[in-house]
């Protein structure tokens, strides 16, 4: 594993923008029986998600989330120097969403952009990433955007995925304080097992045609989905995650000197409720340490993270806390993450 660590560097605000176009589960009948949804509903936990309708992009939600957090800020738009933008459902293809969004947000032409295309880990590697080139002392302020519209990726007509996956948008203002002290990180990936979770065209190496584009029984469950939806294999994704990411966790843990009592919030990956629930007990957290927003908003890939601090942990970050983040998923990659936030600034929740 690749474990890193940084002095002095931290967030000092964040915000979230959701859809105001809420996807209700156990009404979403209509390719399988109600019966059936509501047993798939029940036991994955996910009773509603947020669905960008035609036209609404990552980075639009990533904008109003943006400009929603420097406005409360008060952040001098000249003083940003750095922006990351997260996503694997980006604009275009070129030109990189980063430079439309620096131009979108009215910020400087000194602005050093790029993106960062991963999957369910993003947020913690892009915070690593930011982190490391805010530790070189030549940027002042960095604003790191993490996006998803995954509800278009995947079929509505594949059981398997179709009750799963929701929208959403994060910024994050990161910055050099003597008061954030010392951060860890271990950033990991293994790509043997990159079919797990997967599309299999509609890239380059098998790009778009009317074969790919063509809707197909995939197997014996009479489950639907064209080359161009993703796909994955739970239970080789959970006896991954139960492999992986509990000795991750402990070895972050054991990296920066802590131990389960000395942290505030334990945020995992949103991927389903049982296995963030399993999760918790295999590692002997604190539930009410183990925030969780699946529930109503479903797994937002590497939004889910921050989505959670920003819904469900707002007005519980006064003063010096200790978060474990922990990311993981599509690749296979996974990461994981101590840091200190120091009255953290949370926005309101904004729905477009």
């Amino acid at each position: 594993m690749s474990n890193i660590s940084f002095n002095n560097i931290g967030i000092s605000g964040m915000s979230a923008a959701v859809p105001k176009n809420t996807i209700v589960n156990y009404n979403y009948t209509e390719f399988f029986p109600k019966e059936d949804v509501k047993e798939i509903v029940d036991k994955i936990g996910i009773k509603e998600r947020r669905f960008a309708p035609d036209g609404m992009c990552a980075s639009d939600l990533c904008f109003a989330a943006a400009e929603q957090l420097i406005s409360d800020l008060e952040i001098d738009k000249e003083k940003i120097d750095l922006l990351v933008f997260v996503s694997q459902t980006p604009d275009y293809r070129m030109p990189a969403t980063s430079i439309t969004l620096q131009h979108r947000l009215g910020l400087g032409k000194h602005v050093a952009a790029f993106d960062i295309s991963l999957g369910c880990s993003a947020f913690v590697y892009g915070l690593s990433i930011v982190y490391g080139l805010m530790q070189t002392g030549g940027f002042r302020k960095a604003l790191l955007l993490d996006g998803e519209t995954r509800s278009r990726i995947y079929s509505p007509k594949d059981r398997k995925t179709a009750f799963l996956f929701g929208d959403g948008g994060v910024a994050a203002i990161i910055e050099q304080n003597e008061k954030f002290g010392e951060s860890y990180f271990s950033l990991n990936s293994d790509g043997s097992l990159a079919d797990l979770i997967k599309i299999d065209a509609g890239g380059y190496r098998t790009p778009s045609s009317i074969d790919t584009l063509t809707e197909k029984v995939v197997d014996e469950y009479g489950n639907i989905r064209t080359d161009e939806h993703g796909y994955m294999n739970g239970a080789d994704v959970f006896n991954f995650v139960l492999k992986e990411i509990p000795k991750n966790f402990k070895s972050v843990l054991a990296l920066s000197n802590n131990t389960n009592e000395t942290i505030d919030f334990n945020i995992f990956h949103q991927a389903n409720a049982y296995m963030n629930s399993y999760l918790a007990k295999k590692l002997k957290l604190d539930i009410t340490k183990v925030p969780s927003c699946i529930e109503h908003f479903g797994n937002t890939s590497s939004v889910s993270i921050p989505l959670t601090i920003v819904s469900q942990l707002k007005n519980q970050l006064q003063g010096s806390k200790k978060l474990m983040l922990c990311g993981f998923g599509v690749g296979m990659s996974w990461a994981t993450a101590q840091i200190k936030l120091e009255d953290c600034f949370i926005s309101d929740l904004v729905e477009i």
